[in-house]
């Protein structure tokens, strides 16, 4: 299991372990593990979801359980969220300053020492400013410990974490626009790929369902996308590159390109609703490399037998 896979298990679910920066042990060996505490926020939370308004405090907790053999000192920090350039969600490390939700959660313990087969509860309080931007905002509550990488001798902190997603009141704005279309044909022409950024420019937390086609002249010749997988949720002001193949294209010169996302918003519930669909475009030629040196050949080759045409024509 690579680490990021193990950085982002440790986020959505607090069952799994995650390492940074390289080497990790497999999740099977995590000698601990977190979990929210049972209380009147509900039992058997998989993570932490708040509804609240500007200048709102929650308090809550953190279950923590040793389940080595040895006494597990563990360092306790909150921190905020992002999406990595796989699609997955992370937390920010511990050294990394906090401008949001690990700017507002604050642990009752920065450390704490288990002893083998014990559990710990970690008191902490969410404190919302007053001038907090309303829509989603991401981040987590962490236990880490520093260890050394047998392999690599370097230090290695290992960490569980429980993701905290606060969504706070005031006029959400779910929104999504499309850039930097491109349309990258194959080396034997056929098939093409068309790439696409996806921009989370609203304040509300959506994945996109997505889709491209391209098309001769006055939409002609047009070939679309098979089904394609929904992006990754984005986080407001995330960015992601997407890559879409489309098959049996027409190589017909101008070539346009058109790329369809629909935001797709989950709500307080769960329940995932498509929004309005927003839209990108590129205009440009698929002329495969192989065609292209085709092309170059018989070019050169004319020119070369024209030139010696002239000359035989001003010796004779």
């Amino acid at each position: 299991m690579r680490p990021t896979r193990l950085l982002a298990a440790a986020v959505l679910a607090a069952t799994s372990l995650y390492a940074v920066p390289a080497a990790a042990a497999p999740a099977d060996d995590a000698p601990w593990s977190v979990e929210p505490a049972d209380n009147a926020f509900g039992p058997d939370r998989q993570n932490y979801t708040y509804t609240v308004a500007p200048g709102d405090t929650v308090d809550d907790g953190l279950l923590v359980v040793n389940r080595g053999t040895t006494p597990l000192e563990l360092a306790v920090y909150a921190a905020d969220g992002f999406t990595t350039d796989s699609g997955q969600l992370d937390l920010r490390r511990k050294d990394a300053k906090a401008t949001s939700v690990g700017a507002w959660v604050h642990p009752g313990l920065a450390s704490l020492r288990i002893l083998p087969g014990k559990s710990a509860s970690v008191p902490f309080k969410v404190t919302v400013p007053a001038d907090a931007a309303p829509g989603d905002h991401i981040g987590g509550i962490v236990t880490s410990v520093e260890q050394t990488d047998p392999a690599s001798k370097q230090p290695v902190e290992r960490r569980m974490g429980v993701r905290i997603k606060l969504r706070v009141g005031g006029e959400l704005k779910p929104q999504l626009t499309v850039s930097d279309v491109h349309v990258h044909p194959s080396l034997v022409g056929g098939d093409a790929t068309v790439t696409y950024t996806v921009h989370n420019t609203g304040n509300a937390t959506v994945s996109a369902r997505q889709k491209a086609s391209l098309a001769g002249p006055f939409g002609q010749l047009r070939a679309e996308s098979g089904e394609v997988a929904d992006s990754p949720s984005l986080l407001p002001g995330d960015s992601w590159k997407a890559s879409v193949p489309v098959r049996d294209v027409a190589a017909v010169v101008p070539l346009s390109a058109e790329v369809t996302v629909v935001p797709l918003l989950t709500d307080a519930a769960g329940s995932t609703a498509p929004l309005a669909a927003v839209s990108g475009e590129a205009h440009g030629r698929l002329l495969p490399l192989i065609v292209l040196v085709v092309l170059l050949v018989l070019v050169g080759g004319a020119v070369v037998v024209r030139r010696r045409g002239r000359r035989e024509i001003v010796g004779g």
